[in-house]
């Protein structure tokens, strides 16, 4: 059974009147340390699903965690010895401690020695924002009542609950991600952002300041688009990418825009109509000359995508293709 987690990242307010909080980017990487319960549970494979309390942020799988030590602050209640507490907004003294009701301005400090620990996830992230509400995530929880911030939960009743939803998010599939992943923290990290720093530049220098989409565009714009899923291959493939602005980047990968591999035209999904600088997009050309390579590559990518209208993958069968569904 896949390994999987409800973990809480709500930005700036994830700080509390007990600690200093966290340096949390929700797409990327997530922070915690051995005061939060469950900190040591959490293992490069395991599937995460990141929310603000009001709703699913995105869905990843864990590439890598980093641990350290640190000397952690913590702050308790001057009166009950209690860390119930969280600063006002506008009321005088800044702190109302809900244990014993007292108010106070300084809470009292203690200094502790802690492991800290940053998982690395950027890989397979999905944003799936707003996607699920709070009241369904936790009821998919072990433990629904639970207030933990790193929470035990069913992957496959969370499976299900994206796939009912209709959306059309795409995301590779958990237990394929959890074999492909490289062992060990250290080697994962330098996996993910020397290589795909190297990816980038190799696509740059290949092809320029072009947007393979709309044509040429700053390069601070462009980023490294992989035709295939680096999460399942943990590979660079040296002709399985193409330079795409942010926006276009993740409606690919949405498969919201797809490029008809017999044609290498742009093919927009009909949700994207209301939108008219996307819909202008449709049935327009590459800015750059693929290759073989690139068409075998979106061939797979069409045939993910647009199901009902698969063509014929060079090489190899229709039915072969990489089949991408729920992480």
């Amino acid at each position: 059974m896949t390994n999987a987690w409800l973990v809480l990242a709500v930005g700036e307010d994830r700080t509390h009147g007990s600690n200093d909080g966290y340096d949390d980017e929700p797409s990327r990487h997530y922070s915690w340390d051995s005061t939060v319960p469950n900190h040591a549970a959490l293992t490069v494979g395991d599937v995460i699903a990141l929310w603000d309390k009001k709703s699913l942020l995105g869905v990843s799988v864990i590439e890598s965690i980093d641990d350290g030590q640190a000397v952690k602050n913590t702050y308790t209640c001057p009166t009950c010895g209690k860390a119930s507490f969280k600063p006002r907004k506008t009321k005088k003294p800044v702190y109302l401690c809900w244990d014993c009701a007292a108010e106070f301005d300084v809470p009292d400090t203690h200094r502790r020695q802690v492991t800290t620990y940053r998982s690395r996830h950027d890989a397979a992230w999905v944003d799936m924002a707003g996607l699920l509400p709070g009241s369904v995530l936790r009821e998919l929880c072990d433990a629904p009542k639970s207030q933990l911030s790193l929470r035990p939960l069913r992957w496959e009743r969370l499976r299900a609950a994206i796939a009912e939803t209709g959306a059309p998010t795409t995301v590779t599939i958990a237990e394929t991600t959890q074999q492909r992943i490289a062992g060990g923290h250290r080697q994962a990290t330098v996996r993910v952002r020397v290589g795909q720093a190297a990816f980038r530049k190799r696509l740059l220098d290949e092809h320029g300041e072009v947007c393979a989409f709309t044509g040429p565009a700053p390069a601070v714009a462009l980023e490294a688009a992989h035709l295939y899923s680096y999460a399942e291959t943990g590979e660079h493939h040296a002709r399985g990418g193409l330079l795409l602005r942010r926006d276009l980047h993740r409606l690919f990968d949405l498969g919201l825009i797809a490029v008809h591999p017999r044609t290498a035209a742009l093919d927009v999904a009909g949700e994207l109509a209301a939108y008219p600088d996307y819909i202008r997009l449709q049935g327009r050309p590459l800015a750059i000359r693929p290759t073989p390579d690139h068409i075998a590559w979106l061939a797979r990518h069409w045939n993910m995508h647009r199901p009902t209208q698969q063509v014929a993958i060079p090489g190899q069968k229709v039915n072969d293709q990489a089949q991408l569904i729920v992480v």
